[in-house]
């Protein structure tokens, strides 16, 4: 008859917690930049999830007695021309700029991959057509590209996410195509030719699963880069439109007070930079593990 040791699991349950605390205890010792980058990138996520826990000001309400309050206790960020609080329109505004900047980084992600996928494998006169045309994209800053097509597309968050998505698609393109080159001279990729599999499910089962690792790294460091396009468009006014918090907005409401009450912009960009610094270190942590 079989017996269950508790003693013996709970002694194993507890010797798992105990190495993985002492994991992360050597990691923050070893890498302490990494752990500080992923604090911050789980407080941002937090604030976009609930940021209700961690301000109690509206993001749309002032107070006109409070307008320019520096930072203080009572408002760590300040106070804006209207006396709402910095630090509530930072904290609600994460939703918005980390939503669309989600949806830009899926958008690149996913249409590069298809394209850089197809082109690489089918190769011959298709690759040549699709990598001129991706070099063409390449050749136009990001920044501008996305304002050409946000311009088209009409003003707005959605809008923004889509046309910064449409920016990075020659990106994820290219390093997509790159990984696929690699495989498709596999010995497993002729093997599996051999044994009678289609086109499909050669690249379903085999290109695609030993391609995508390269293509991930580039999608957390175009985490940041989409941050920054997804700001500066809101700094422009393309973006969400006031009073609704948004990072890029929050800054470009302080430009003109930068003389007199610098906290206005200077606190929230210093947010968004330290918030992108934190995404490029991740995506290097990624990239070395490969």
């Amino acid at each position: 008859m079989t017996t269950f040791d508790f003693r013996s699991s709970a002694s194993s349950t507890a010797d798992t917690a105990g190495d993985r605390f002492v994991r992360f205890v050597r990691l923050a010792s070893t890498a302490p930049g990494l752990v500080l980058s992923w604090l911050v990138i789980v407080t941002v996520v937090l604030w976009a999830v609930a940021p209700g826990w961690f301000t109690s000001f509206s993001p749309y309400d002032g107070d006109v007695d409070a307008s320019f309050s520096p930072p203080g206790p009572d408002h760590l960020f300040g106070t804006d021309r209207l006396g709402r609080d910095l630090l509530a329109r930072v904290i609600f505004g994460a939703s918005t700029t980390l939503s669309a900047t989600l949806l830009a980084v899926l958008v690149g992600f996913v249409v590069g991959s298809v394209v850089g996928l197809l082109s690489g494998f089918v190769g011959g006169r298709t690759d040549a057509i699709v990598m001129r045309f991706v070099d063409v994209l390449l050749a136009i800053p990001a920044l501008l590209l996305a304002m050409t097509v946000v311009t088209a597309l009409g003003y707005g968050t959605f809008n923004v996410a889509l046309a910064v998505g449409i920016s990075a698609v020659a990106a994820f393109a290219r390093v997509m195509r790159s990984e696929v080159l690699k495989v498709a001279q596999s010995d497993y990729v002729e093997a599996a030719y051999g044994s009678g599999a289609g086109f499909g499910r050669v690249v379903v089962r085999h290109v695609l699963p030993n391609s995508v690792t390269a293509v991930l790294s580039l999608a957390a460091l175009e985490c940041g880069s989409a941050i920054l396009a997804v700001a500066a468009l809101g700094f422009l006014g393309y973006g969400a439109p006031p009073p609704e918090p948004e990072w890029g907005l929050a800054v470009s409401e302080g430009r003109d007070y930068l003389a007199t009450y610098p906290w206005i912009s200077i606190l929230p960009g210093v947010l968004i930079a330290v918030v992108v610094l934190a995404t490029n270190r991740i995506s290097k942590s990624l990239g070395d593990q490969r």
